[in-house]
Parts: structure tokens; sequence; C-alpha cells
């Protein structure tokens, strides 16, 4: 169950950030959909209900959504980003080189291989993010 802009506006609250018109819409964007959206799709989106909205505000509310652990930044291809809502639970990502479509995907068994990282470097690892690029079913049929 994704979370909802009264549940991520509560946990701006408790981290006390304010809950600006802005923000709201924002929170508002980003729960309305499933998608993965880039920020300039997100100001475009929460402009249309907050036209005082400013793309530095959409940037500092994902920065600290994100900081928060309530939204992921996925990367595409090109260097370019978006961010949907953080999943409950372990999920990666599959990112299409193609149209740029990301889908989730739960589990991964790299339990080996952060050990034997961890071991090699001294790091001690608490977190791990996969992203897997290819082409999509759609963009493959297209050649």
């Amino acid at each position: 169950m994704e979370a909802s802009a009264k549940e991520l506006a509560e946990q701006l609250s408790t981290h006390g950030y304010k809950l600006t018109r802005q923000r709201r819409a924002v929170l508002t964007v980003i729960t309305a959909t499933g998608e993965h959206l880039s920020p300039a799709e997100i100001y475009r989106r929460a402009k249309a209900d907050c036209p005082d909205i400013g793309l530095t505000t959409v940037y500092r509310t994902l920065d600290i959504l994100a900081k928060l652990g309530l939204i992921k930044r996925v990367h595409l291809e090109r260097g370019c980003h978006s961010y949907a809502l953080a999943s409950r639970g372990h999920r990666h990502h599959l990112v299409c080189t193609g149209c740029g479509n990301t889908v989730e995907f739960e589990g991964c068994d790299l339990s080996a291989l952060l050990e034997a990282v961890a071991s090699q470097t001294g790091f001690k690892i608490e977190d791990h993010w996969l992203q897997l690029f290819g082409k999509c079913p759609a963009c493959q049929e297209r050649g």
C-alpha cells in the first residue's frame, strides 16, 4: 500500500518541516500517480493547483522527501533522474533505455556479493539499490 499525501505531510511535520501550500502540491502530485516523474513533470503538475510554486521549491521538497526515505530517486540513462514514492519493502528497478519506462521488481539475493564486497573493502554495508537497464517489450517490438 502506497503512502498518502496526508501521511507524507505528517512525516514532514514530525521532522520539523513546514507544510506550505507549495509542498502540499508536490505531495499531492507524487501520491496521485504510480509513475516515476521527473522534477520538471512534478513542477508542471503541481503548478496547475498551485500557480505560485517555483521549480526550486520542487527540488528542495524532493530532496527532503528523499532524505527522509519517503521517495526514491531513480537514475535514468543520460544522467537524468525521476522520483516515485518509496515502496514498503525491498524493491529495485528495471529502466527502459528506449522510452524511460521504469518498473519495480522485488527480490534479489545479493547476500554473497555484499558479504564479499564488505570483506574486501572493510565497509559495513547498510543498504543497497539495484537498477537494471534494458529495452521494455514495447521498445523491443518497435526495433
